[in-house]
């Protein structure tokens, strides 16, 4: 799958809006393993630096946790 991006605007940004869209709509479900370092250079022909800048603002913002040595996971959403 080839996603077009705005070389105008941070390309880290847009990627974690794509990921961002994927846990919201359940491409990558609480719990589940997002794409490591290497999947997501990989799918967006992405530095490794940019693809560990979007995994950083993506554990930032709460929406995934990091397992050492095991990867990185969305994170179960608090029960209200």
């Amino acid at each position: 799958m080839s996603v077009d991006l705005d070389r105008t605007r941070p390309i880290w940004r847009q990627i974690a809006a794509i990921i961002t869209g994927r846990i919201e709509d359940g491409t990558y479900p609480a719990g589940s393993k997002v794409p490591s370092v290497v999947d997501i250079s990989t799918e967006f022909e992405v530095a490794a630096s940019t693809a560990q800048k979007v995994l950083r603002h993506l554990k930032d913002e709460g929406l995934v946790r990091a397992e050492v040595g095991l990867g990185t996971f969305v994170q179960e959403k608090p029960k209200s």
